[in-house]
């Protein structure tokens, strides 16, 4: 359970900014197909079998979403993966997950989506807003990251120079298949993502500026995966301390001492416990 205090102090925090929404894969939980009824595939696990046509993958490759993408691409090509993530997530139709719903309605200024669907920009649709989305393994660019500008109907992609002030951003560190397919997928992906990210490059300097003492509340993610908390702790860089607040109903021993380390508090709980009780005002 949440205490009130607690409650409060979150919803004024994300109302005001001053701690921003961080989505896993545990906020499309409830996503459903619209034809068969079938769940949206969003954990590791999830992705894998998925990709494999239904089936589990060697226990090796079962072991984190990046290495079997990796496999894959490696027997038939880069192709292959993003045909199957541009399926999944840009060809499919999925309903709405209550997380973004009721985003829909707060629309923070600033959101962290590690997702590669596309809810949360559904969630702004009709809304001005910066989109960021990672990209790896590009020549000729000093960024790992593709920036677009909407303008309440279309996108355009703009350099970070040209990214107006004020205006909602929307961070997809690991891609997503609109406006422009673009993934973080492979082990190879991770690796080069990751290492722009220590060097400062898949950040935009616009977030770097704005980021500084931001607070992070964390929904519908674990932290039992090296990449997932490779990435978080570089996008969080700057962050006040305490960091934040993750909602795990029961953490793992792993869990409990990585997350005592980053100084993110464990709430015991749901997240959608607290989204039932926290619609905005």
């Amino acid at each position: 359970m949440i205490s009130s205090e607690l409650h409060e102090q979150l919803l004024a925090g994300l109302r005001d900014g001053s701690v921003v929404p961080y989505l896993g894969p545990g906020v499309l939980a409830d996503v459903r197909h619209t034809a068969t009824g079938a769940p949206l595939p969003a954990t590791s696990d999830e992705l894998i079998i998925a990709m494999n046509g239904g089936r589990p993958m060697s226990p090796k490759l079962m072991y984190e979403f990046p290495r079997a993408a990796m496999n894959v691409e490696l027997k038939r090509g880069r192709s292959a993966v993003t045909k199957f993530l541009d399926a999944t997530y840009g060809a499919t139709h999925w309903t709405r997950s209550a997380v973004h719903d009721w985003i829909a309605v707060l629309r923070p200024h600033y959101v962290v989506d590690i997702n590669r669907d596309t809810q949360l920009l559904d969630s702004y649709a009709g809304v001005p807003h910066l989109l960021v989305l990672g990209c790896a393994r590009l020549g000729g660019s000093d960024y790992r990251f593709k920036l677009f500008m909407h303008d309440g109907k279309d996108y355009t992609a703009i350099l970070p120079e040209q990214a107006p002030v004020g205006m909602p951003i929307l961070f997809k560190p690991m891609g997503a298949p609109r406006p422009q397919s673009s993934y973080i997928a492979s082990d190879a992906d991770y690796v080069d993502y990751i290492t722009e990210l220590m060097g400062g490059f898949a950040v935009p300097s616009f977030i770097k500026q704005m980021r500084g003492d931001k607070r992070y509340l964390f929904l519908g993610m674990r932290f039992n995966r090296d990449s997932e908390r490779m990435v978080m702790s570089d996008i969080i860089y700057g962050a006040a301390r305490p960091a934040g607040w993750v909602f795990i109903a029961t953490p793992t021993d792993k869990e409990q001492r990585y997350l005592k380390k980053m100084g993110i508090a464990i709430i015991n709980a749901d997240c959608h416990e607290f989204l039932a009780a926290a619609q905005p005002a």
